[in-house]
């Protein structure tokens, strides 16, 4: 009861599209990470803020960073400017992020498959090496989830 709708909608089609257990890494305004379990069941995951929310939050929150758009390449090195530190920080650490989040949960719960979706899910994918990038994965499991309670 205390997980979001998209939440259980992505251990749907987790389990009916790849089988479980599994790892389903969500990238949008937030980046949501749901394990699900060898019996297809949504056990826990992790949520942090999407790179688009980080950005906003720096551009907010200080007085003199600007917001800057997001970008389809991982810089490679650290900035020697504003706006290339703030993408290296972000983006760098986006990754590391995501990539501790998603090996500490494999460890944890034995998952093979990842399955990785959501608006920036190119750009993860690529950094990281996850192979499987599903659009629109979400309402996927919301169809399925739906033509079951019919059932």
């Amino acid at each position: 009861q205390a997980v979001g709708a998209d939440r259980v909608a992505n251990a749907v089609a987790a389990e009916t599209f790849y089988g479980a257990p599994a790892i389903v890494v969500d990238f949008g305004t937030a980046t949501n990470i749901d394990v699900i379990d060898e019996d297809g069941y949504y056990i826990g995951g992790a949520i942090a803020p999407g790179r688009q929310l980080m950005r906003r939050a720096l551009f907010t929150g200080t007085a003199q960073l600007p917001e800057i758009p997001l970008s389809s390449e991982l810089p490679q090195h650290p900035g020697s400017n504003t706006r290339e530190t703030i993408r290296f920080g972000i983006d760098r650490g986006a990754v590391g992020l995501v990539r501790e989040l998603v090996e500490c949960s494999a460890g944890k719960y034995g998952c093979i498959t990842r399955v990785v979706t959501g608006g920036d899910a190119p750009f993860f994918s690529a950094a990281l090496g996850l192979p499987v990038t599903v659009p629109e994965f979400t309402l996927h499991g919301i169809r399925i989830a739906w033509s079951r309670c019919r059932d």
